[in-house]
């Protein structure tokens, strides 16, 4: 992979849904797009998915094409290849980033996730989410709890024993 998206932020969103995207995520879309080239614009795709999804996932080219495969190598027809199709295929929307490191966000994702004002953006290391910041705050925490066996209030670094073989 390109590159790892690391770190968290607050953008402001215009009344056109243009937002500008962390500079250091701009980087390792340009890396993750081998199409890419000094003065183009990186590929981007923007994955919305259905209602219970409460943010959107962003991944580079490179990112969205390592699923893609292995979207490909599930059976044709079967449950889980069109569970997959219809959230990486049908529930995306493919952009790229403008000259100004700007990303045009359209109102039905905007309206997906109650984007209005500011964008808090989050590096998932192969993706980064765009979460309304309060809707972030809450959901946080709610996952961390849901999770079996996660602690939260360990030391996270105890959970890297042992992911080898994971």
């Amino acid at each position: 992979m390109a590159g790892t998206f690391r770190g968290e932020g607050h953008h402001k969103v215009d009344g056109k849904g243009r937002v500008s995207i962390p500079a250091l995520f701009r980087r390792v879309l340009e890396a993750g797009d081998p199409d890419w080239t000094e003065g183009l614009n990186p590929h981007i795709v923007i994955v919305y998915g259905s209602e219970k999804r409460k943010h959107l996932e962003c991944y580079s080219s490179e990112a969205i094409s390592e699923v893609d495969e292995k979207i490909r190598k599930l059976p044709r027809g079967s449950k889980k290849r069109k569970a997959l199709q219809r959230l990486y295929h049908a529930q995306a929307h493919n952009t790229s980033v403008d000259e100004t490191g700007r990303l045009v966000l359209p109102a039905k994702l905007r309206e997906k996730i109650g984007l209005e004002g500011e964008a808090y953006f989050v590096g998932n290391g192969d993706t980064f989410e765009i979460w309304h910041p309060d809707t972030y705050e809450t959901e946080m925490y709610s996952d961390l709890e849901a999770d079996d066996g996660f602690d939260p209030d360990a030391d996270p670094s105890v959970y890297l024993d042992g992911a080898e073989g994971e």
